[in-house]
């Protein structure tokens, strides 16, 4: 597939990213794709814990996990001991260099390497600082470990997902994780344009839990405007009916009738006009007290074709509706495929010659038109360190020192 060049509008900025695992690398990985030059800072000879997770114990044994792989293209990787006197003035040097820090450290760790929030201050006052934590920087919660399963059950999430009869259910993938690297992405982009205006960079604090808590938008405002208790509705959309997930000839579909003209037009797309017509079904207020029957009346007409000829069918005619698909279905998609989501690189590494390609996910936006995907693969650990001390200023023989005493 011919791509278009994307607009690079991070190009120039420099990042300092000492994440791990998902929340922080995501975050990394968004200004990645829209050009800065993310320098990922690693532990030498062990480096993100991600190197070590995904479904394949090959990579994961060579440093090179899928859960790495699928957030870490078009970064550099540089090892650096920050507990050796040296390897923490190789970090002050980059941080002189660079305009963003992301660390996703417990709070406090950072200063106890010797690097508070006043230091970083002295070392660049433009720069751009970001932790990302489970709790945030402050509050009782604030030094408690914790990952994307902890922040889904505490947030709220878990309990208003799945079916009432049943118990609290996690989100299928990490989106607590993945909410807290796109805050982040988005508090540093603002940050530097609000540097450009005032000089000075500043300090953000992107607590996952109150990520996860914002995105529950509807659901905690009926509680906290309309005093309702949530609950489980499985795949129903509590707020309008029909809306949710039936039954089909062949497989599920989804459909969001909300508007009236919309419920009319989809009784008449299934050849039954005559619920319009029922009392139950008259109106908005109707339908939800009356779900479980329209679903019923629905279903049946629903046998007579697939969810995907549905799809076409519904969608022909302005009524929300979409065939539920598997991953590899959704990849596989004319959708998917036309907006170029799906980026091929060579395997870092010696997996390059028996792997190739790789295949990661870009951005799901465009900017002009271009798609944004990574142009680098995921870096070996380390693989970048020489070169970037030799631009910091390092000469081959004190490269060769840092190296003999363990600071990189």
């Amino acid at each position: 597939m011919s791509r278009t060049r994307p607009a690079q509008l991070l190009d120039g900025v420099r990042v300092v990213d000492m994440t791990n695992v998902l929340a922080g690398p995501f975050a990394g990985y968004q200004l990645a794709l829209l050009g800065a030059d993310v320098i990922k800072v690693e532990v030498p000879g062990t480096g993100d814990l991600a190197r070590n997770l995904g479904s394949d114990p090959e990579l994961n044994a060579k440093r090179l996990g899928i859960s790495f792989l699928a957030q870490n293209a078009q970064k550099r990787s540089m090892t650096v001991n920050l507990k050796s006197a040296d390897g923490r003035r190789i970090f002050e040097r980059l941080l002189e260099t660079a305009d963003v820090l992301v660390e996703n450290f417990r709070p406090g760790v950072l200063a106890r390497l010797g690097f508070p929030e006043t230091r970083l201050r002295e070392i660049n006052p433009r720069l751009v600082s970001c932790a990302i934590s489970g709790f945030g920087q402050t509050g009782p919660l604030s030094t408690a470990p914790a990952y994307d399963q902890i922040i889904q059950g505490m947030s709220g999430m878990m309990d208003v997902t799945g079916f009432p009869d049943a118990d609290a259910t996690r989100a299928g993938y990490p989106i607590a994780d993945t909410l807290g690297g796109l805050a982040a992405a988005f508090a540093i982009s603002a940050a530097l344009v609000s540097r450009e205006r005032t000089g000075q960079g500043c300090t953000i604090d992107v607590s996952m839990l109150e990520t996860a808590v914002t995105a529950l938008g509807w659901v905690v405002s009926n509680h906290l405007i309309g005093g309702s208790e949530p609950s489980r509705l499985g795949n129903d959309n509590g707020t309008a009916a029909p809306s949710g997930t039936f039954r089909t000839g062949d497989g599920a579909l989804n459909i969001a009738a909300n508007k009236q003209e919309q419920f009319e037009t989809l009784c008449d797309a299934i050849g039954r006009r005559d619920l319009v017509a029922d009392a139950r079904f008259a109106h908005r207020e109707d339908r939800k007290r009356n779900r479980a029957d329209l679903t019923i009346e629905l279903e049946t007409a629903l046998r007579s074709r697939s969810a995907t000829e549905w799809e076409r069918i519904l969608s022909s005619r302005n009524v929300p509706a979409g065939a539920v698909l598997s991953v590899p279905q959704m990849l596989a998609s004319e959708q998917i495929r036309a907006r170029g989501l799906v980026h091929e690189l060579p395997f870092p590494g010696d997996e390059a010659a028996e792997r190739n390609p790789l295949r990661v996910l870009g951005h799901g936006i465009r900017i002009d038109g271009a798609e944004h995907g990574p142009s680098t693969p995921p870096a070996v650990l380390g693989v970048d360190t020489d070169p970037l001390l030799a631009e910091l200023g390092y000469s081959a023989d004190e490269i060769r020192d840092l190296h003999t005493n363990g600071d990189v």
